[in-house]
């Protein structure tokens, strides 16, 4: 995580309230830009992270990274950020939600159709990115990414509530669409087939595992000596499930 600001300024950020209905100019913008704060945990202190008792795997710090966001009460954990390049090299990154972070990897889903499908079978490799700032934490990772079998996907879409099923059904994610009316009707349509068959397939529906090669772990520090630590798989020659630790400047 990038971090250039002054993080805790002194600035109140109350000064600089205003009616945000109505266009701000440049300045003011710059004003409330750097009147934000990060790491705002209302005076409690920072988690500590001592890399050298971290686990042998990224997985398991995972894990217990996730679990600590939950109980510091940290919203929407399960957020994070996906980075693909389409068939030119150029990026797209889009924010969605993590279904499941096991031993095959770290798991999301969407349609084949969309614009990440098409993204991800043109080039399967991908990162993905977690901030939850309440312990000053980022989670980064980089790896290829491959489709799990049509079952993972159909258990995926019986395990997500109505709405989400809905939208699922809706499909034709990334198209354009001609007026909101027909988005409304298209969306009444899936609502009622989900209510009314909480088994209803979607058939481009897909679940993506990434599978990582590199994961870094950010623990953010008052003083702005951040830990980094990368786990990073090493040459093939080397046993499955090994990983190189190794800590990186801030």
């Amino acid at each position: 995580m990038d971090d250039n600001d002054n993080g805790h300024s002194a600035r109140n950020p109350r000064e600089t309230s205003q009616d945000v209905s109505q266009d701000i100019s440049q300045d003011t913008f710059r004003i409330l830009l750097r009147a934000q704060r990060v790491w705002d945990t209302d005076g409690s202190p920072l988690p500590a992270f001592d890399p050298a008792t971290a686990p042998g795997d990224p997985l398991t710090l995972f894990h217990r990274w996730f679990a600590r966001a939950v109980a510091a009460h940290q919203p929407e954990p399960h957020t994070m950020t996906l980075a693909t390049a389409d068939e030119r090299g150029r990026p797209d990154v889009r924010t969605l939600m993590l279904h499941d972070a096991d031993d095959q990897g770290w798991h999301f889903a969407s349609h084949t159709t969309s614009r990440k499908g098409r993204q991800l079978a043109a080039r399967p490799e991908a990162a993905l990115g977690f901030y939850w700032p309440t312990q000053a934490r980022a989670v980064r990772l980089r790896g290829t990414v491959r489709t799990a079998p049509p079952r993972d996907a159909a258990a995926d879409l019986r395990n997500r509530s109505t709405g989400a099923l809905a939208a699922a059904l809706v499909g034709r994610q990334s198209e354009v669409l001609g007026s909101a009316r027909e988005l409304a009707e298209a969306n009444r349509t899936a609502w009622d087939r989900a209510r009314h068959d909480p088994t209803a397939e979607a058939p481009t529906w897909t679940e993506y595992v990434l599978v990582p090669d590199e994961v870094e772990f950010f623990q953010g520090e008052e003083r702005r000596r951040h830990v980094r630590l990368r786990y990073r798989r090493p040459a093939q020659e080397a046993p499955a499930g090994t990983w190189v630790r190794e800590l990186l400047w801030p």
